[in-house]
This record gives C-alpha cells, sequence and structure tokens, in this order.
C-alpha cells in the first residue's frame, strides 16, 4: 500500500474533492449529500443543488471530514462530524438512529457515516486508514463518542454499497456494536 496522506477537507481543498468524486458526484450524483439532507428534500435536488449544498457546507467549516491522497492526488474520502449535522443518519426509520434520541443533538457524539474510495484504489486497504484517521479527528475535536452502522458484508470488496463501511474495518478499528436494527447492519462504538 504506497503512502497515504490525509488532511481535513477545507474550503482550499474544494478542486481536490471535486476531482476525486468526480463530474457524476461520486455515488449516483450524491455529493455525500444523502444523510445531509431528509429523504423528502433530497429526492427533489439534482446532482448541481446537491454539490452547492456540499460546497456550502465544506466553505462554511468546520472540515465535514477527510481527504486521502497519494502522491498529491485525492483517492478517498471519509464523512466525519457531530450526529447533528446528519438528520437522515438520526431519523427514527433508519438502522443507524442512535441509542438515546439525545444523542443526536450531543456535540460530543460523532459519526463516521460515509466513506469514497476511487475505484481504482478499492480494495487495497485505505478504507482502515481514513477511519484510523477520522477516529483521530474526531478525538481532536472533541468528539466523547464516535458511531458508524456499517456493512456486515458485501458480495464483492469493491461494491459501492460499501459507502457506509465495512463491519471488519470498524472492530479492526476498535469499535463494539450496540445495537442492530436490520440484520447485516450493526450499529457500532468507540468511546474516544
Amino acid at each position: 500500500m504506497q503512502n497515504l496522506v490525509v488532511q481535513a477537507l477545507t474550503p482550499d481543498r474544494w478542486g481536490d474533492f471535486e476531482t476525486l468524486f468526480g463530474p457524476s458526484g461520486a455515488c449516483y450524483g450524491c455529493w455525500c449529500t444523502h444523510f445531509r439532507v431528509p429523504t423528502s428534500q433530497r429526492k427533489t435536488m439534482d446532482a448541481a443543488e446537491k454539490k452547492q449544498l456540499i460546497q456550502e457546507r465544506i466553505s462554511a467549516g468546520p472540515p465535514p471530514g477527510l481527504l486521502g491522497y497519494i502522491d498529491g492526488q485525492p483517492i478517498a474520502w471519509v464523512q466525519v462530524g457531530p450526529r447533528a449535522e446528519l438528520p437522515q443518519w438520526n431519523s427514527p426509520k433508519t438502522v443507524s438512529r442512535p441509542l438515546d434520541p439525545a444523542d443526536a443533538e450531543d456535540s460530543t457524539v460523532w459519526a463516521v457515516s460515509c466513506f469514497f474510495i476511487n475505484s481504482k484504489d478499492r480494495g487495497k486497504g485505505y478504507s482502515h486508514r481514513m477511519l484510523s484517521e477520522a477516529v483521530n479527528f474526531a478525538r481532536a475535536s472533541g468528539a466523547r463518542l464516535l458511531e458508524g452502522c456499517p456493512i456486515e458484508r458485501t458480495k464483492q470488496s469493491k461494491s459501492v454499497g460499501l459507502y457506509v463501511g465495512s463491519q471488519r474495518i470498524f472492530e479492526a478499528a476498535g469499535f463494539s456494536e450496540v445495537a442492530k436494527r436490520k440484520d447485516g447492519r450493526p450499529l457500532m462504538r468507540l468511546a474516544l
């Protein structure tokens, strides 16, 4: 595995984020807004509106996640931040909903909600490093708890469904299962 340099996504790195996500905005024009916008609103937005939403969020700060680089080229992304920023992640209808409803508004309860790895770099272990850096970033930013809601297994290690991360990488990083509302989708937690 080549040396991965990880940086917080600050406004001056917008061009790198845009390059990594490509003209289609990563997963079907999502631009990593899936958990940031309620489903009813997101369904009315086109890719350009989603792109504008995330660009405005990045500009507003603080960084909503981390970019991973190899030889100066962006190849990986992880979204990490307070649960409060992710209304869809906290929805009572989702498998990622908090154990305690108050956690959805607690600025010290954070979530690792999305990963995106450049297609040619998937399956090489970069998600482990991105999660490790997300843990460090959350801890340095004052998070008390960090949660993820990964997928237990997929048919392929390069599956797009892995945008939530794999259970295996969360276990390797020391997260423990705290709930399972749907088979194959544990809610996992790391106390910082």
